[in-house]
């Protein structure tokens, strides 16, 4: 069904163009949509809507039908007699049962898209559909999920709609009241760099029109459609990971969480095992700041003493004492690849364990 506020746009558009007033009323004589006020023709309108007639002229004023499947959905009256008024609320008619058509189809779609975003279609189903609705099932496509601070925000699904435009090929929706969710075909050529460009283009548009605390995340491309609601359940654990181990990041990639992934499918219980086993009763993050500091520094540079001495501005022999220091304390080494391995999983796992302690509270 059209919104009252399109068909409003829809027809002051059309009488800034044809200089003729028009009216759109319910089968009931109900007011919908008008450029001034014709309250008098509801009765007329009733009437005419009882009668066979698919056009009449009553009173000064001209009435149209408007279908949508053989079913009478609206009246239209447009202010005027003769053949030119005639000609223009015929057009009017034609218009506004065009729109009918296009805004069904566009739900027909948004629906379709929905199930199959949520796996509640059978594969005979969704082929079936797809080719009813006119939409190809064998091209890449990666479904995006677009997060913000307002949440599922109509602003942010407009948006996201006007961004891509009008291109029938991708698909803009929501299947939750956080989300908006963004189904963009791709070439054949296109590699992951092209998904970032479009996912990057897209942040950039959200942030000039307001919309606060943006976060994208992608899942991979699939090649069928009906394994776009795997790449759906990709871009929500993106989404979900992407907040613990790379928060610094408006925009993450499924392919790019690495051992995060493992990690947050891990039970609670569990972690806290291996972090008991581990370490003992404490946390590898209780550290102090400069500790801390160290250990990350360290890491980022692939366990390189001397790199990460230069970048701490401190003397390569300080470094080696803060190491034989922490290996005192919790018996790993972190020059040792292995121990370093250990405790790099230990610190995520910490963090996740303190994420879903915030998530659940």
């Amino acid at each position: 069904m059209i919104s009252n506020q399109i068909l409003q746009n829809t027809i002051e558009g059309l009488k800034g163009i044809a200089r003729v007033e028009l009216c759109v009323m319910d089968v009931d004589g109900k007011e919908v949509a008008a450029t001034m006020d014709m309250g008098n023709c509801s009765k007329p309108a009733v009437e005419f809507a009882a009668s066979p007639a698919d056009s009449q002229e009553i009173q000064g004023y001209q009435y149209f039908k408007i279908y949508d499947e053989q079913q009478l959905e609206y009246i239209l009256v447009a202010g005027g007699t003769g053949e030119d008024v005639y000609m223009i609320g015929k057009m009017v008619a034609f218009q506004i049962q065009n729109l009918l058509v296009a805004y069904k189809e566009r739900f027909d779609k948004d629906n379709f898209i929905k199930n199959l975003l949520l796996d509640n279609l059978l594969l005979v189903d969704i082929y079936s559909r797809s080719k009813k609705l006119h939409i190809q099932t064998d091209v890449p496509r990666v479904v995006m999920i677009v997060e913000s601070a307002g949440g599922k925000d109509n602003n942010v699904l407009e948006i996201a709609r006007t961004h891509f435009g009008s291109n029938s090929k991708d698909f803009i929706t929501a299947v939750d009241e956080s989300n908006v969710i963004v189904v963009k075909e791709f070439s054949e050529t296109d590699t992951g760099k092209e998904i970032e460009k479009a996912a990057s283009a897209l942040e950039t548009t959200l942030l000039k029109e307001g919309i606060r605390e943006v976060r994208i995340a992608y899942g991979t491309i699939v090649h069928e459609i009906k394994e776009v609601s795997r790449s759906y359940k990709e871009a929500k654990m993106a989404l979900d990971v992407g907040k613990i181990f790379f928060d610094e990041r408006d925009i993450i990639a499924y392919s790019e969480l690495g051992i995060g992934r493992l990690i947050y499918q891990l039970p609670i219980p569990l972690c806290k095992m291996f972090i008991r086993e581990i370490f003992g009763g404490k946390s590898p993050d209780d550290f102090d700041e400069e500790t801390l500091t160290t250990i990350y520094k360290f890491f980022e540079n692939s366990l390189n003493v001397s790199e990460t001495s230069r970048q701490l501005f401190i003397h390569r022999n300080t470094l080696v004492y803060r190491l034989d220091k922490l290996q005192k304390s919790t018996g790993l080494d972190l020059r040792v690849f292995e121990d370093a391995i250990t405790f790099k999983i230990a610190l995520m796992v910490v963090k996740y364990m303190k994420y879903m302690e915030t998530y659940e509270y």
